[in-house]
């Protein structure tokens, strides 16, 4: 991923057809050339970016049941004397 300033940073704007700047409101962000309301991702964009996460294979999680049991054993010379 490339890391971007925050003049560099673009949205899509559905009346431009294109990645444009914005200008960022607190509920949302308006294109600096035609005013309308931007989104994120273009609708094929969007559509290729849930495809991707399909397919991407899903991290085993542990239940709460199983506990991580860790043995150690430490050899004579490591051990404490009480």
């Amino acid at each position: 991923m490339s890391d971007q300033d925050f003049y560099g940073d673009r949205k899509f704007c559905p009346s431009c057809d294109d990645y444009v700047n914005y200008l960022a409101s607190i509920d949302t962000s308006y294109c600096i050339s035609c005013g309308a309301e931007v989104r994120l991702f273009s609708k094929d964009d969007w559509e290729r970016f849930q495809n991707g996460l399909e397919a991407r294979p899903r991290p085993k999680r542990r239940r709460k049941s199983e506990e991580l049991v860790i043995e150690v054993e430490l050899e004579d010379n490591d051990r404490e004397s009480a």
